[in-house]
């Protein structure tokens, strides 16, 4: 990791749906406009999920008007992958569609294993248990590399 702070930073998961969109959330809440910040994923099937929303709601981060895109419609509609300072992958598939870019730009990438949540508990608290894991696990990583 480098010690200098980027001035931009694009998230990524695999659907845009869960992690990246908290990750950015958050991002935003603590930095403001000094980051630009946005999410992706490698897919965009899926829009935001509504305990991902919950838990963020908690912590005073708003996802409600969040609109799931892949890196592909990223491009389409302009913001070029190539203009971001770092790309932080939060799941083993965008990890590998980051590196893709890599082979032809100069982008720092770093991969931060955080936990899915998605398909665990039983019970609606149970669920949100698991996305407060995400969540928290997220906001530590963020506050650590970005303090």
């Amino acid at each position: 990791m480098t010690s200098q702070a980027p001035t931009s930073v694009l998230f990524c998961c695999d659907y845009n749906s869960v992690r990246s969109p908290m990750a950015e959330g958050i991002m935003k809440k603590l930095h403001g406009k000094k980051i630009y910040v946005q999410s992706a994923g490698v897919r965009h099937e899926l829009e935001i999920d509504g305990f991902s929303i919950a838990v963020c709601d908690e912590i005073g981060v708003e996802l409600t008007r969040h609109r799931s895109r892949s890196f592909e419609e990223m491009e389409e509609w302009g913001d070029e992958i190539d203009s971001y300072d770092l790309i932080v992958a939060l799941s083993p598939a965008s990890l590998r569609k980051a590196q893709e870019y890599t082979r032809h730009h100069a982008l720092e990438v770093e991969y931060w294993p955080i936990f899915d949540p998605t398909g665990l508990g039983e019970t609606r608290e149970e669920k949100l248990a698991s996305y407060r894991q995400s969540r928290d696990q997220i906001l530590s990583k963020i506050k650590e590399r970005f303090a």
